[in-house]
C-alpha cells in the first residue's frame, strides 16, 4: 500500500461513538477512500440520523453487516460491543487488513479473558499500541490488529518508563476518571444526564474491571515481569477523556532527575506521547480530538512513591486515532498520516 494508490475503508458499527470517531479521523486521512458503512439494528438508517457533526458523510445509508457488503474492501474497521467481533472477522478474508476496535482479541491469555469477560476466547492478534518495545516490527504487515481498551492505552504510556527502567516496583495503583462516551451508546440509567452531571463516582471496584489484565499484559511485554494492578476507573460528568493517576513505590535512590530521564528517553521522539515541561501536569482538555497522551511524572519524596499522570482522549487515542495509527503502520505508511496531535480547547 505504499504505491500511493487509495485506500478503501469500510466500518462496521458506523452508527456508535467509535464509528463516528473513526469516520471523523479518516476524513481527514488522504488516502482513504470511506466504503461501505455498516450497523446492526439502525441499518437503513442514514449516518447523519447518528452523527450530525460528519457533514461529508450525512447522506450515506447505514447498510446492514453482510459479508457482501464488506467485500472489496482493503481495511475493515470493527467498532462493536465486546464479543461480536470474532463472528464477523471470521467471515473476511486473509487479504484485508481486520483492525478490531472491541476486546476480542487483545488478551494473549484465555484465562484472563473467561475471567474478566466469559465465554470462550477469540484468539489474540497483533496488538495496536505502537509505543511498546517491538510493536511496530509485530504490525508492519499484519493483516489482523487488536486495538487496545482507553484505559490500558493511557495507564501504559503513563506508568511504562518508570516500569521498564526499574525504577518501581510492580506494584501499580491506578486511579482514572472517565468520561461516559466510553460506555457506548447502551441505554443505562447511570448514563443519564441526570445521574452523571455534578457528582463523580467509582466503577469497577475490587480488581473486577475487564482492562486491569490488559493493563498487566501491556507492562509485563516491557519488564519480563507481570506487575500487580490495583485499577479503579470513575465515571465523571464530561463526554470524553481519561485522567490516570499511576502510583508506584520507587525503589531505594531514585531521585525526580531519574524519573525525568527516564520519561524523555522514552518519549522524546514519539510522535503520539507528549512529555509536559517540568511542573505542568496534565488536563483532559488539552487532548480532546488529538490522537495524543500528555505525561508528567514526579516523586513524592515523603511517602517514596512514583506519582504519574496522563491525559487522553479515550475516543481519538485511546480507540480510533490509535487504530489509524496502527492501520499505517501495517500498510507500510508513515505512522502520522492523517493524525493530529492539537487539541481542542476550552
Amino acid at each position: 500500500m505504499t504505491d500511493g494508490g487509495s485506500i478503501s475503508v469500510a466500518v462496521v458499527g458506523a452508527s456508535g461513538y467509535v464509528g463516528g470517531e473513526l469516520l471523523r479521523t479518516l476524513l481527514a486521512h488522504p488516502r482513504v477512500t470511506i466504503g461501505a458503512l455498516t450497523a446492526a439494528s439502525s441499518a437503513g438508517s442514514s449516518l447523519g440520523a447518528h452523527h450530525p457533526h460528519l457533514v461529508p458523510l450525512v447522506d450515506r445509508t447505514l447498510l446492514p453487516t453482510e459479508p457482501e457488503n464488506l467485500a472489496g474492501h482493503d481495511v475493515v474497521f470493527l467498532a462493536l460491543p465486546h464479543g461480536e467481533s470474532a463472528a464477523v472477522a471470521e467471515q473476511l478474508g486473509d487479504d484485508v487488513l481486520v483492525i478490531d476496535c472491541g476486546a476480542d482479541f487483545r488478551l494473549q491469555q484465555a484465562d484472563d479473558w473467561e475471567t474478566f469477560y466469559g465465554g470462550d476466547h477469540a484468539g489474540h492478534w497483533p496488538y495496536g499500541l505502537p509505543e511498546l518495545p517491538g510493536q511496530r516490527d509485530a504490525l508492519a504487515g499484519t493483516k489482523r490488529i487488536a486495538v487496545p481498551g482507553c484505559f490500558p492505552t493511557v495507564s501504559t504510556l503513563t506508568a511504562l518508563p518508570a516500569l521498564a527502567q526499574g525504577l518501581v516496583q510492580p506494584d501499580l495503583t491506578i486511579v482514572a476518571p472517565t468520561g461516559t462516551s466510553g460506555a457506548g451508546k447502551k441505554l443505562a440509567v447511570r448514563f443519564l444526564s441526570s445521574e452523571v452531571m455534578g457528582q463523580a463516582s467509582a466503577y469497577g471496584v475490587g480488581g473486577v474491571h475487564r482492562h486491569t489484565p490488559e493493563i498487566e499484559q501491556n507492562l509485563q511485554l516491557a519488564t519480563g515481569v507481570r506487575p500487580h494492578v490495583s485499577f479503579t476507573p470513575i465515571l465523571a460528568p464530561m463526554s470524553r477523556g481519561i485522567l490516570a493517576t499511576v502510583v508506584a513505590p520507587l525503589h531505594e535512590g531514585v531521585t525526580d532527575a531519574d524519573v525525568r530521564a527516564a520519561y524523555e528517553s522514552a518519549y522524546t521522539d514519539e510522535p503520539f506521547v507528549h512529555l509536559l515541561a517540568v511542573g505542568q501536569w496534565p488536563e483532559t482538555k488539552a487532548v480532546l480530538g488529538a490522537n495524543t497522551v500528555h505525561v508528567q511524572a514526579t516523586v513524592d519524596g515523603r511517602a517514596r512513591k512514583l506519582v504519574a499522570i496522563g491525559a487522553m482522549d479515550n475516543l481519538a487515542k485511546g480507540t480510533a486515532g490509535g487504530a489509524v495509527q496502527s492501520m499505517n503502520i501495517a500498510l507500510g505508511l508513515a505512522e502520522t498520516t492523517g493524525l493530529t496531535t492539537v487539541g481542542v480547547a476550552p
